[in-house]
């Protein structure tokens, strides 16, 4: 009596090539902690995942393109020469991939001279006889609906992607016929028919999908319609075959047989596949997966590349947030070593017990508190924490129990105002639209823009999942191709800032009235403070709408708000850390320093600076200091690339100590990989030592603005530590500071005493230490936050 049959072994080949490709449209902003560009290979192994876990299969294999021509070259010189070249960023992560194929214990095979997709077709080739006896059955994982013609009954079977890097879908034959309406084996005519334009595939100019299906489901393969052509015309114009048709198949046979060709997956290419004496999960190394996943910032994905290894060798690597010690995140203590860690880290703005384990591997808080202040003063962090930011603790606990006072009834009126507009253009959109559809619906709206209405603009991109994105920054884009569009972003405008604030900073409120936002003290790496929960700092300034939503922030009765803001603090900054002569005089003098770069740059008097010209001149002024290029220079100013060159020149030719100093700080971040501020407090750019050269660019420029910015930041944060002491001592409970925001800070002045407390606050900011650079403050004072009058 013969036993049971085994099940078959589960063979899984993956068309690397294809896979890495879709992940990268898929995810184009995906990157590493260290800037390396990572979409490809997040989604390559998330795809592995998912297959591993629905699929469970014994072995797999990956099938990689290798660079260089193929046999397809060689035999038509346009194949897929309409392609455009592929990113630097795809490129890297192509090589990569070969390092995370390593990782995650996978087979790899691959041929100069050959695709992806003929290793798959001579593997599925030289696996028929373990196929025909049931002994094996191949799932075929890919991007490329190419692979389809590989599918036969359900002993091959195609796992691919219908769009983005989750919604897959699995053929088997069936599934194919019910698609296409004829059989895997049938594709390659299909192709040689239609072409395909993605790979430069002519096929016969004028036949299209519809005509090439029913050609194909009346009469077979190319040969066999040709067959037919020649011995029985009569038959294809039985069959519904337009004259049009016919004549454009008698002028096109050799296009559609080389098309054809063209089209098919080789199945003999010069590779001897075999089985490996070990499954898949006996190959598979979790601690070497999981850490190469930890070196992209997979975060999401460790735990279950983890887990696998759980499974296939009872083999887990601990994680940080398990091994680390139970600390309490809710002490003062904690708080404490917190923003220790982000003095030394300031990318991480809210570290958790595992962040500073990982750091300190202490065992209790006081150890790590310990550890970090020994790291602190070794980094030439002391100054910085000891005068900056833990003397700025309890300032900002005594502001954030303070609060501001809203006035409700002034948002109840702007609510009402706001929604009738919000319906007034909606019935707009919808009257432009022809319909009324969702305008919230991102898939409505795409299909009223970019199907019903056709717009389309240079550089529009797409979302993760593949469809046309319809946010902000891609409608931008469409500005003025369409009333719509206009419609839909002032729209979106009374939106936000309904939903933002208006609706909803009246029920934050205390029973006074009052709103207590939260600061994140490191709130951004450059080590500016941050506002949440509401956050207060991104009310919108420079628009009618955003003042109106600030004139709800009032002084409460009996006091006036007071503002302090420094004057242009990010060009002081940047002539204290140059030193650069023209712009540290030009401050000290008292001079406009727009005016004084124009004057400079286009080599003219005071007089003659146009404010055009003065308008340039701002542009260039904080352009340099964002690093911005010639290009983007052309762009901002609004000329050509040969006048955005002359002005960009002349202005380092003219500010020779500002270029010299952005030279150094590009030079010192590049050898040590952080840069400082004029106070110590330091930003790293593990990215600044990329090999992708826009990802080294980017880095460049972030480092030549944050030792700026970060500057700027220290200079308001040690200005708030003196005011708060100075004010208390003086003025005790007739003056507190509410808010800071950006380079302002909101204080709560008694009336009587506006006029002594606005001298002190100016002369404080102004004084918080001695540089050669004057840092200057303008003060201003009213009942509400939109309506403030300069003083005097």
């Amino acid at each position: 009596m013969s036993g049971k049959k085994p099940a078959p072994k589960k063979i899984v080949l993956l068309d690397a090539h294809a896979i890495l490709h879709r992940g990268y449209h898929a995810l184009p902003d995906f990157v590493s902690p260290g800037g390396e560009p990572t979409g490809a290979l997040y989604g390559f192994t998330n795809l592995l995942l998912r297959l591993i876990k629905e699929m469970n299969p014994d072995y797999i294999f990956a099938c990689f393109d290798l660079p260089g021509p193929t046999f397809r070259h060689d035999t038509y010189k346009e194949y897929k020469a309409g392609r455009a070249k592929t990113d630097e960023a795809l490129v890297a992560q192509l090589i990569r991939a070969h390092e995370l194929a390593d990782a995650l214990g996978l087979v790899e095979y691959s041929k100069p001279g050959f695709e992806a997709d003929d290793m798959l077709g001579t593997i599925v080739e030289q696996l028929q006889p373990a196929l025909k006896k049931g002994e094996v059955q191949v799932i075929i994982a890919s991007g490329d609906m190419d692979t389809l013609q590989l599918v036969d009954d359900d002993r091959v079977l195609v796992y691919t992607l219908k769009k983005g890097i989750n919604d897959t879908i699995l053929y088997n034959e069936a599934k194919v016929k019910e698609r296409f309406g004829f059989g895997p084996e049938l594709l390659p005519d299909y192709k040689g028919l239609r072409g395909d334009p993605s790979d430069n595939i002519i096929g016969i100019a004028g036949i299209g999908e519809k005509t090439a299906t029913d050609l194909i489901v009346n009469f077979g393969s190319i040969e066999n319609i040709y067959k037919t052509l020649k011995k029985s015309p009569e038959k294809l114009k039985e069959a519904g075959i337009k004259d049009r048709i016919v004549e454009l198949l008698k002028n096109g046979e050799e296009e559609a047989l080389f098309s054809k060709t063209l089209a098919s997956i080789r199945r003999d290419a010069p590779i001897e596949f075999v089985l490996p004496e070990k499954s898949w999960r006996e190959l598979f190394d979790a601690p070497k997966a999981a850490a190469f996943a930890k070196e992209l910032g997979f975060k999401s994905l460790i735990s279950r590349l983890e887990e696998l290894g759980e499974k296939s060798s009872e083999f887990r690597v601990q994680s940080s947030e398990e091994s680390s010690p139970d600390f309490d995140t809710k002490s003062d203590l904690f708080k404490k070593v917190a923003l220790a860690y982000s003095v030394i880290d300031p990318s991480e703005p809210a570290p958790t017990p595992a962040h500073i384990f990982d750091l300190t591997k202490a065992k209790t808080l006081e150890e790590a508190f310990t550890f970090l202040l020994k790291r602190i003063e070794n980094d030439g962090l002391a100054r910085v924490w000891e005068e900056i930011e833990l003397p700025l603790v309890p300032v900002l606990g005594k502001m954030e129990r303070q609060g501001i006072m809203v006035d409700r009834h002034h948002l109840e009126k702007l609510s009402k105002e706001y929604h009738i507009e919000l319906v007034r253009l909606e019935k707009k959109i919808w009257e432009h639209a022809g319909h009324e559809f969702t305008i919230n619906s991102p898939k409505q709206l795409g299909a009223v823009l970019f199907d019903e209405l056709g717009l389309t603009a240079k550089g529009l991109r797409k979302t993760a999942g593949g469809a046309r994105s319809t946010k902000v920054s891609e409608l931008e884009k469409l500005v003025g191709t369409h009333p719509i569009v206009d419609e839909i972003m002032q729209y979106r405008e009374y939106q936000k800032l309904l939903s933002t604030y208006i609706d909803t900073l009246g029920a934050l409120a205390d029973p006074a009235g009052r709103i207590h936002t939260t600061f994140v003290q490191i709130g951004a790496a450059t080590g500016r403070m941050a506002s949440i929960d509401p956050n207060l700092q991104n009310i919108p300034i420079k628009t009618e709408l955003g003042k109106n939503i600030r004139k709800a922030f009032v002084a409460s009765p009996g006091y006036l708000l007071l503002t302090a803001d420094y004057s242009q603090i990010d060009l002081r900054s940047a002539a204290l850390l140059s030193g650069d002569r023209k712009l540290v005089g030009a401050f000290s003098r008292g001079e406009d320093i727009h005016t004084t770069v124009a004057m400079e740059v286009f080599g003219v008097g005071a007089e003659e600076v146009t404010v055009d010209m003065r308008r340039r001149a701002k542009v260039l002024n904080f352009g340099i200091l964002y690093g911005m290029g010639v290009m983007a220079l052309k762009q901002n100013l609004g000329v050509s690339k040969d006048e955005a060159e002359k002005y960009h020149d002349a202005y380092f030719e003219r500010f020779s100590d500002l270029k010299a100093y952005i030279d150094m700080v590009a030079s010192e971040a590049g050898r040590t990989g952080y840069t400082t501020t004029y106070f110590g407090r330091r930003r790293y750019f593990p990215e600044i030592r990329s090999k992708i050269p826009y990802i080294k660019a980017a880095a460049v420029r972030m480092a030549v603005n944050a030792p700026i910015q970060g500057t700027s930041a220290d200079i308001m944060k040690l200005a708030m530590v003196k005011m708060d002491k100075a004010l208390t001592t003086a003025f005790g409970e007739d003056a507190r500071m509410l808010l800071q925001v950006h380079d302002d800070v909101v204080l709560e002045v008694k009336k009587e005493k506006l006029a002594a407390v606005a001298k002190m606050v100016k002369e404080v900011m102004e004084n918080v230490a001695e540089f050669p650079v004057p840092f200057t403050a303008k003060v201003s004072a009213g009942a509400d936050w939109g309506d403030l009058k300069e003083l005097e």
